[in-house]
């Protein structure tokens, strides 16, 4: 049977951890996958790593890490993906802003496609939100020209063998339909509801939703430009006899 696990980044989310072990359920109960839940509590000072001891004890489909001290949103994913051992790897927002139920729309793309990515139709984001994310998305398109209209939803699936190619920084989060296509990945969007926050706090603020994701275009940019890419048109190759 094909498996999944589902990555859910945790930071200061004691509001939502049962939410997301109701809403991830009901994902399971309806998923043609064998799929997990990943959580990975980077440094929370809140409750949330109690919660989430007391859903993996409730239901053997949850597992979690836990780090020592925050590392950030990409070093969380990056975490999953090394503790993962599905062939496929979703991952997910803790603040529920996005519906794991809407992974039934990617399963069919999934063995096509190295990346299944979202894209949030009808935001309910504030107006700084959704101006500051219109313009790092053109920002960002008009240098690598990825096509992607909305680069930072949440809900992704990944072929985890070829995700475990693409280089990981701070802020690799923003750039995976980029890298993929850059690695020679297909990609495929596939729209998804979106929901307001009812629970914790935004982590995000103007330098890492701005600046950063900025810096880190360039950096992104200047890796597409030097990526080494050849197609090999005749060869032939020594064959030792390894039996000697």
């Amino acid at each position: 049977m094909k498996a999944l696990t589902v990555i859910i980044p945790v930071f200061n989310e004691e509001g939502n951890i049962p939410r997301i072990q109701e809403a991830l359920s009901s994902y399971m109960e309806k998923s043609a996958f064998l799929v997990f839940g990943l959580f990975v509590n980077d440094g929370s000072k809140d409750k949330s790593l109690a919660l989430i001891k007391k859903v993996c004890e409730e239901d053997s489909r949850f597992g979690f890490v836990s780090f020592a001290k925050n590392a950030g949103l990409s070093t969380a994913i990056k975490a999953g993906f090394d503790h993962a051992v599905t062939n496929w790897v979703g991952y997910m927002d803790a603040d529920l802003q996005t519906s794991p139920e809407d992974f039934l729309k990617f399963e069919s793309f999934v063995e096509e496609y190295q990346l299944v990515t979202g894209e949030r139709q009808d935001r309910k984001d504030g107006l700084g939100k959704k101006i500051s994310s219109s313009f790092a998305n053109w920002f960002r398109n008009s240098f690598l020209q990825d096509g992607m209209k909305d680069t930072g939803c949440p809900l992704k699936i990944f072929n985890r063998e070829f995700a475990q190619r693409l280089p990981f920084f701070n802020g690799v989060h923003r750039f995976f339909p980029a890298l993929t296509q850059i690695y020679g990945g297909q990609v495929k969007v596939v729209p998804v509801r979106h929901f307001a926050r009812t629970e914790g706090v935004s982590k995000f603020n103007a330098f890492n939703r701005m600046i950063q994701p900025f810096l880190d275009t360039l950096l992104v940019h200047r890796l597409k430009k030097r990526y080494i890419k050849y197609q090999v048109n005749e060869s032939k190759l020594f064959l030792p006899n390894i039996n000697k």
